[in-house]
């Protein structure tokens, strides 16, 4: 007869009372955050089924969602992951160290170091992975390295500009004044690194690429982006706003991500081949994390490799992007619109945006996520649409609509922000 182990018994009531705190305060403050089920189809995507908490089904279209191209279902991804699985299994069996390293490992690494132009890249499970570990790890290659981060840097970079243990300086968001004054504080002969963002994932605004090149080459510093929100989808080839702006040569350490325009999983750097040996031999986050399942680094190869050559679908999806956002500002919502993909809605209060947000789902079969603090400064509290170019016609009346409906109904501002 098998044995089983007791069950643990309950948390001490102190620990259950703190927890019981921690968890209504984010209630208070309209800012808890709930899972919702849903399903996409194959071959149907935007549209999925929303397993609802009573147990029925409903139709929902999504509009929150970070699949951008709809690559998550395209024909060649899907055949890709299919061959690799029934080729080698399940999962890679180990770290990239031990055992975890396959062809298809080398062959992702290989078309991405392509994309971006550079001798070498480096997979990671996540992109926030690749953030915190190789932003924690430079300093161990570069002693006394100061590192200069602008204020809506991503959390990953945040957190690992954070454990470093280095020196750390923090400019004002795209503030070229503020970073120059910085740069000029500091030591001559210090080693530095300026870390940020090609497209800022809340606002969807650009951060000032060659200005940032220019000061880094004044002051002798490394240069870091985060081209997560743009990989895929901007540049003749999708490597992201620096190759669009034919500035891939000034840029020392190039993040991505694999679970977005790609539409599968896993992040990864690209920079030169001493870079990328560097930080695989001294980033624990590296070192000590199963590999990638080669199923899903070979379906990533296959979108990375489909999107160099597929311009119409990124035109279609900035088609889309202005269509949304030309339509929404023809009803005078707050918006912000600084060129990009991401569309935001200001709602600037948590209840009411996620009262907005429960309202789309059961009354129009909507599903928009609800951007509340500490994600956006309180007062931002925001719902993000991300069009893609599958959203036709039929999604963009039924969107527009509902929005309509529920910004009357709810006596909302209807003043329109510009940026």
């Amino acid at each position: 007869m098998p044995t089983f182990e007791t069950p643990r018994k309950d948390l001490p009531v102190e620990y259950v009372t703190q927890l019981d705190a921690a968890i209504k305060r984010l209630h208070d403050e309209g800012r808890y955050r709930t899972f919702i089920d849903i399903e996409r189809t194959r071959g149907h995507f935007p549209h999925a089924t929303w397993h609802k908490p009573d147990g029925s089904d409903a139709p929902v279209t999504v509009w929150c969602g970070n699949d951008y191209l709809g690559m998550g279902q395209h024909p060649a991804v899907m055949s890709a992951m299919h061959e690799a699985i029934d080729a080698t299994g399940a999962g890679s069996g180990g770290t990239r160290n031990i055992s975890g390293t396959t062809i298809y490992h080398k062959r992702l690494e290989s078309e991405l170091a392509d994309l971006h132009r550079k001798e070498a890249a480096l997979l990671f499970t996540s992109a926030y992975i690749a953030n915190d570990a190789t932003l924690s790890t430079l300093p161990k290659l570069f002693p006394g390295l100061i590192i200069y981060s602008d204020a809506l840097n991503h959390a990953s970079m945040i957190e690992g500009v954070r454990r470093n243990g280095g020196a750390k300086r923090i400019f004002r968001h795209n503030d070229l004044a503020h970073l120059r004054e910085l740069l000029a504080a500091d030591d001559p002969a210090a080693p530095k690194l300026i870390a940020f963002e090609s497209i800022y994932s809340m606002d969807g605004d650009f951060g000032p690429i060659a200005e940032i090149c220019d000061l880094a080459d004044e002051f002798g510093a490394l240069t870091y982006i985060d081209e997560v929100h743009a990989v895929g989808m901007y540049g003749p080839r999708g490597a992201g706003v620096a190759e669009r702006d034919g500035l891939l040569g000034r840029i020392d350490i190039i993040n991505g991500t694999l679970a977005k325009a790609y539409g599968v999983m896993g992040g990864y750097i690209a920079a030169s081949a001493k870079m990328c040996d560097a930080i695989r031999s001294y980033a624990p986050g590296f070192i000590f994390t199963t590999s990638l399942p080669p199923a899903v680094a070979a379906a990533a190869a296959a979108s990375v490799a489909h999107l160099k050559t597929d311009q119409t679908l990124r035109d279609a999806h900035q088609t889309q992007a202005r269509i949304l956002k030309f339509r929404l500002k023809g009803l005078g919502l707050p918006m912000i619109d600084h060129g990009s993909h991401i569309v935001p809605l200001i709602v600037g209060d948590p209840v009411h945006t996620k009262k907005l947000s429960d309202m789309l789902l059961s009354d129009f079969g909507i599903y928009v996520q609800p951007i509340n603090f500490p994600t956006v400064p309180r007062g931002t509290e925001r719902l993000r649409f991300t069009p893609s170019p599958v959203h036709g016609p039929l999604e963009m009346d039924a969107l527009i609509g509902a929005l309509d409906k529920l910004w009357s109904r709810c006596a909302l501002n209807r003043a329109e922000l510009t940026g």
